[in-house]
């Protein structure tokens, strides 16, 4: 037997929260939703979602509303959570929509534009 290596293909560290915030968007059968869920392991680019009760699929676009700050995130996958019939989503912020939780997180997001320095006399 050989080793089984796993490649962690995450570029950011992953924070544990547990955030209520409401998420809405378009579902499987393309009904409008709004509900509250809770994101966990959050980082500047995404989270995990849970309890949700919206179907969705991989590639869609929902909205996040977290503490007055909205942001859009494609879902990258969705499970069933098991007992209680609701749904969990890994999602990923688009670029160009602001981390709404970014204050909560040690990390600072990479600058869009490299910084000039004045110079000196």
């Amino acid at each position: 037997m050989g080793v089984i290596r796993i490649v962690e293909r995450r570029h950011e560290t992953r924070t544990e929260a547990d955030l209520q915030l409401q998420v809405w968007g378009v579902d499987t059968r393309g009904e409008r939703f709004l509900q509250s869920a809770h994101a966990r392991e959050i980082s500047l680019s995404g989270a995990l979602l849970s309890g949700l009760d919206a179907d969705l699929r991989s590639g869609d676009v929902i909205g996040i509303l977290y503490a007055g700050k909205k942001a859009r995130y494609r879902v990258v996958w969705v499970r069933s959570s098991g007992t209680d019939r609701k749904i969990q989503a890994a999602i990923h912020r688009l670029a160009g929509d602001e981390c709404p939780w970014q204050d909560l997180l040690n990390e600072k997001p990479a600058p869009t534009q490299p910084s000039l320095s004045p110079e000196a006399p």
